[in-house]
């Protein structure tokens, strides 16, 4: 019996369509393509692009911005799959994150909790938040069947209004300090891979991932056998306040600090995760991918402004968004779940 995490297996799960084994393989041409134009003329534009996009310090960059972008895709795609469209991942981002900065100023670096380190307790906190969040708007959505958009904007709005406020309230400003000490790049990267790996497992491989989508395209059907589709609708929408939690935190916890200014720290990347679910078509390596693109071109903005050339910068750093505009226009292909969006009342 073959291994359902063997290379092999997840490759088949990534590239199940010609639409996802065109981008992968236009990806890496394009990046080939790349690499050697910048070999053969490294005083070019194509030499600094291929400089920067090959270079340590973009990598690191990468995985940490990656993180809120992929695991809030994640989120979303249990949310979606069993029939929640979440759009609120963006506020369920930003909670988390202040949440956290915030456990571990009051913990203190350094210190620990019944041999639980600051760190770790600031983790725990921001899921904790994000997820008590995410409850909030499942109870509004299933239980008395709220517009699921309308309740996915308040979540944001209130997160951003709400985060920036707490942090006025005990720090004195919209900015927290700094906690003088931070979560490696390489702990976000593990998290990202093992939450990715985790959740194609769970989606693929276990009877909750068929219950799961059963509540997003046919809950009739799963409510016939016995299974209670709100339970599960349930379930889908705290594992993407749980996921949400973990990138919120992490991307707070990477520099130390929540920054709570205009869109604050978070910056509509629980938006772009939307856009990568999606983009990935609800494939959880797919997402990966796309969190990863996603990622990869904002590091990049942020390199490209140091090169001295004649661009504005407010230009460059719309390079990200514009890929995802033009993403948005590719999602046709995307099989969204037929249920999504759509109450169900049991028919016990």
């Amino acid at each position: 019996m073959r291994n359902p995490l063997s290379p092999a297996a997840l490759l088949e799960g990534a590239s199940g369509s010609s639409y996802v084994r065109s981008l992968v393989v236009g990806t890496v041409g394009v990046l080939l393509l790349l690499g050697v134009v910048g070999l053969a003329f490294p005083g070019s534009v194509a030499g600094d692009l291929a400089g920067i996009v090959f270079s340590t310090s973009t990598a690191k960059s990468t995985a940490r911005l990656a993180a809120p972008i992929v695991l809030a895709g994640l989120g979303g795609i249990f949310a979606e799959k069993s029939g929640v469209i979440n759009i609120g991942l963006e506020g369920l981002l930003i909670i988390s994150a202040f949440v956290s900065v915030y456990a571990a100023s009051v913990v203190g670096v350094g210190n620990a909790v019944l041999g639980v380190p600051a760190l770790g307790i600031a983790f725990l906190a921001g899921i904790a938040a994000s997820t008590l969040l995410a409850a909030v708007f499942a109870v509004v959505c299933i239980e008395f069947k709220a517009d699921q958009i309308i309740a996915g904007l308040a979540v944001w709005l209130i997160a951003l209004g709400l985060a920036p406020f707490m942090s006025t309230v005990f720090f004195g400003g919209v900015n927290t300090p700094n906690l003088g000490a931070s979560v490696g790049w390489q702990y976000s990267a593990t998290m990202v891979v093992v939450a990715t790996l985790g959740s194609w497992w769970l989606l693929n491989r276990t009877a909750f991932g068929k219950h799961l989508r059963a509540a997003g395209e046919n809950p009739k059907a799963l409510d016939t056998v016995g299974v209670s589709v709100s339970k599960v609708r349930y379930a889908g929408v705290l594992l993407s306040g749980v996921l949400s939690g973990v990138g919120g935190s992490a991307l707070a916890l990477s520099i130390g600090q929540f920054v709570g200014s205009g869109e604050t720290m978070v910056q509509g990347k629980g938006f772009i995760a939307i856009v990568a679910y999606l983009f990935g078509n609800y494939n959880p390596l797919g997402t990966l991918g796309a969190g990863v693109l996603f990622a990869g071109l904002d590091a990049m903005q942020i390199r490209l402004q140091q090169l001295g050339y004649a661009i504005p910068d407010t230009l460059v750093q719309t390079i990200p968004y514009v890929v995802v505009i033009v993403v948005l226009a590719l999602v046709g292909r995307t099989q969204i779940p037929e249920a999504a969006g759509e109450h169900y009342e049991t028919e016990e």
